[in-house]
This record gives structure tokens, C-alpha cells and sequence, in this order.
């Protein structure tokens, strides 16, 4: 077995950035559009509280994404990696893994789900109209969890084989779908969150075929194999531990919309709740765009590390951080500016939950740029190799959130739930950036008179 493709050789180091960026920017939004569209329909067809239903089950669902993730993302590094060091036989057995990985986590994320979706759900504040409308959502996931697993992994690692737009291609695919099903769900058959909840497991099913379909072709020189021959535990780890790291990320997200919804329920009412989730839906767009720029720069970057290649992680990575700082000024610029507008796309009328948007957008959104750097900061430690810092930044990211919302609500009410995250955000930014910042620089110093070639 060999390798078909690599980097072509005349790129400069920016080319072949943007040869990954744009697809895995393009190919987060679309992915986004799962989320968002669910909410545009359920909130101009249910209203405001199944705004506040789906944003109290999305903490749930959310994981689910996150478990595909951590499996695309470790292993696509470690192909990434094998394809700079020329070894297909490492490639393979990282896919061999990586499917394991999936059917073994659909099997236990399927059973916390049924037993255990309507707990967490109390345990966020959900009262009885609110928690029976997320039941709908987040039990039908837990029943399709192997395709949701795998249409969170499956494109990560076409991308890493190489193929970036192949990947991109199959999300638009699913994405088109989602679109068309919510609307034939929840606008004409009025089956609320569930319709919205099967029309999405529906569009990842898309593209979890499509990813099969492509491994079995001849685009691609690996195959996959559901078998236990060859299996080492310890490779399934390596994909768990690189991929930790990204996980975490989710868990962050999950668990800080979980208590900010617990939070808004005590302070304020549903209809804040459902002014958060119009709130989380803007930053999302953020958000998605600056984790493709961070999963655009780990494919190249874990190519340069294992064909040993300092100078040109340092450039790759300055390049992304860039890119991540304008992204997230002029998309806060354009809210700012506009909000009516956005809130309109996912409320149908409603003054008093535009008033309450609007206040939470100047509030909660100021310093989201800083939130995408750490994103970067993460899938970069990862992408070179460094899972233990690339955890621990994740980690981070989520307790530094606990003090601030424990104690800011107690002082300034509704106001202070939502300035929790941006101040703490602040504060880690004084941490990670550094960090960071050192690596590259002990990069250099490894071989500083190397005049490394644009790939």
C-alpha cells in the first residue's frame, strides 16, 4: 500500500494553510447549520421555549459530537503524521483504531443517553413543559448515537487522508438535507424537537455513507475494516489521548451552556434561557469558525512535525492565530452593529426576548476572539504531539468558569451570568497565549540557520 497524494510540492506555506482552512471552515459551518437551522425552525414554529427546551438538551447532544470528534481528530493526527513520515501501514492501523473507537463509544454513549437524558435535564432547571420538549431531542439522539459518533469522526479523517474537499463536500451534503427535513418536520408534520432531532440523525446518516463510500473507493488508499485483528489497546489510546484534548473543548461547551441554563433559570425566566439560545447560536458561528481554522492548520502542522519541519509550524501557526483574531473582532463588529437583524432570523415578533438578546450580545460576546485563540492554542499542542498540554488548556477552560459564575450572578444578577464567561476567558488568555508563544519560540531555537522549504 502506498500513499497517492501529499502536499504538492510548489505551495508556499500559506497555499497550503488555506488549502485546509477553507474546506475545514467551510466544512464547520455547514456543520453548524445542523444546530442553527434546528433552532431558526424551532423558534419562529414552537417559539420560546422550545428555544430554552433545545438549549437545555444541546449541552446532552452536544457530547455526542464531541466523542465523534475526539475520534477524527486523534486519529486523522496520527495519519498525518504517518503520511510525513511516508508509512501507510501506521495510516491504516490509525483508521483500524479509530473505527473500533466508534462502535465501542456509540454502544455506552447509547445507554447514558436513554437512562440518564432526563436527569440532566432537572439537573439544569428544566421545568415540566421545558424538559418534555428536550426529552423528544435528546432520547432520539441516544438511539442513533453510532451515527452521530460517526458522522462527527468520518470527515475528519478523510480530511487527514488528503482529501479536504471530499470532506467538506459530504457535510454540505448532510447539512442540505437537515434543511430540507426540518422544514418537512417541523413546519408541515409539527412533530416539534423530535422532528427536528430525526431530521438531523437523518442528514448525518448522509454523510456517515458518503465517508464509507469513499474509503471504499479508490480516492483513498486505506479501507475500512470493523475487526478486532491486529487491535492494540494501546493504540486506541494514543487516538483517546490526542484527541482528549478536543473532547474536553465539548465537555467545556456543554457543561458551561449547562450551567449558564441553570443560572439563567434562577435569575431570570425562560425567556431568558430562550435569549441565550439565540445568544450561543451567534457565538457559534464564531466558535465553528475558528475550529476550522484550528482543524485547517493541524493537518499541515502535524505534517511538518513528522517531517520534522520546525520553521514552517511556527509560520502555519502565526498565520491561523491571525486569521482568528480579524474572524472574531468583525463578526462581533457586525452584531454590534446589527442585531436586530440576526436575533430576527430566530425569533418571530417577540420584543421583550429581542430586548433580551441584545442586552446578552453586548454582554457575552465582547471578548470571543480570546476564546478562539484558545481553541487554537488546544488543536495546536495537539497537532505536535503534545496531548498533555493541549488537556490541560481544555481543562482549564472549563474551571475557570466556575468561580466567576457562582460568584458574579451572586452580585450582579442576570447581568453577571452573563459576563461569566468572557471575564474568565480573559483571565486564561493571560495564561495559554504565553504558552504558546514559548513553544514556537523553542521551535526555532531547535534549528535556528534552517531554511526550511514551502510545501
Amino acid at each position: 500500500m502506498q500513499f497517492t497524494h501529499s502536499p504538492p510540492p510548489t505551495l508556499t506555506i500559506s497555499q497550503n494553510f488555506w488549502r485546509y482552512a477553507i474546506p475545514s471552515i467551510a466544512a464547520m459551518l455547514v456543520t453548524g447549520l445542523y444546530q442553527i437551522v434546528d433552532g431558526i425552525f424551532v423558534g419562529h414554529y414552537v417559539g420560546y421555549q422550545g428555544l430554552a427546551a433545545i438549549n437545555m438538551a444541546w449541552p446532552i447532544t452536544y457530547l455526542l459530537s464531541g466523542l465523534g470528534l475526539m475520534i477524527g481528530i486523534g486519529g486523522g493526527t496520527l495519519i498525518s503524521i504517518a503520511r510525513g513520515e511516508n508509512n501507510p501501514q501506521h495510516a491504516q492501523r490509525a483508521l483500524d483504531h479509530a473505527v473500533l473507537l466508534i462502535a465501542a463509544v456509540s454502544v455506552i454513549a447509547l445507554v447514558l443517553f436513554v437512562h440518564f437524558g432526563e436527569t440532566l435535564l432537572t439537573i439544569q432547571g428544566a421545568n415540566h413543559t421545558i424538559k418534555a420538549l428536550a426529552l423528544q431531542y435528546v432520547q432520539s439522539f441516544g438511539w442513533a448515537a453510532f451515527i452521530t459518533i460517526f458522522a462527527g469522526a468520518i470527515p475528519m479523517l478523510i480530511r487527514n487522508d488528503d482529501s479536504p474537499k471530499i470532506a467538506t463536500g459530504l457535510l454540505i451534503a448532510g447539512a442540505l438535507t437537515n434543511i430540507a427535513l426540518d422544514y418537512l418536520f417541523i413546519g408541515i408534520f409539527k412533530w416539534q424537537l423530535q422532528g427536528a432531532a430525526i431530521a438531523t440523525i437523518i442528514a448525518q446518516a448522509v454523510t456517515v455513507i458518503g465517508g464509507i463510500i469513499y474509503f471504499c473507493s479508490s480516492y483513498s488508499p486505506l479501507r475500512i475494516h470493523l475487526t478486532m485483528k491486529n487491535i492494540r489497546f494501546n493504540h486506541c489510546w494514543k487516538i483517546v489521548s490526542l484527541g482528549s484534548s478536543v473532547l474536553i473543548m465539548y465537555l467545556y461547551a456543554s457543561f458551561v451552556v449547562a450551567l449558564h441554563n441553570y443560572q439563567f433559570m434562577q435569575y431570570g425566566t425562560e425567556l431568558t434561557v430562550g435569549a441565550f439560545a439565540i445568544v450561543g447560536y451567534m457565538m457559534t458561528l464564531y466558535y465553528l469558525v475558528a475550529e476550522g481554522i484550528a482543524e485547517g492548520m493541524q493537518p499541515p502542522v502535524s505534517y511538518y512535525y513528522g517531517a520534522k519541519k520546525p520553521q514552517n509550524i511556527s509560520k502555519t501557526t502565526y498565520l491561523a492565530i491571525k486569521v482568528t483574531i480579524i474572524a472574531g473582532i468583525t463578526w462581533f463588529a457586525l452584531l454590534y452593529s446589527f442585531p436586530r437583524a440576526l436575533i430576527g432570523l430566530f425569533n418571530s415578533g417577540n420584543a421583550a426576548l429581542t430586548s433580551e438578546a441584545i442586552d446578552g450580545i453586548k454582554l457575552h460576546l465582547f471578548a470571543m476572539f480570546l476564546d478562539g485563540l484558545i481553541v487554537l492554542a488546544t488543536v495546536y499542542f495537539m497537532s505536535v504531539d503534545k496531548a498533555g498540554k493541549a488537556l490541560a488548556i481544555s481543562v482549564s477552560n472549563m474551571l475557570v468558569q466556575l468561580p466567576f459564575l457562582y460568584f458574579l450572578p451572586q452580585w450582579l444578577g442576570v447581568n453577571g451570568v452573563w459576563l461569566s464567561m468572557p471575564l474568565s476567558t480573559i483571565l486564561l488568555s493571560f495564561i495559554v497565549l504565553p504558552m504558546v508563544w514559548s513553544d514556537l519560540q523553542q521551535r526555532n531555537k531547535v534549528a535556528p540557520s534552517m531554511s526550511q522549504p514551502a510545501i
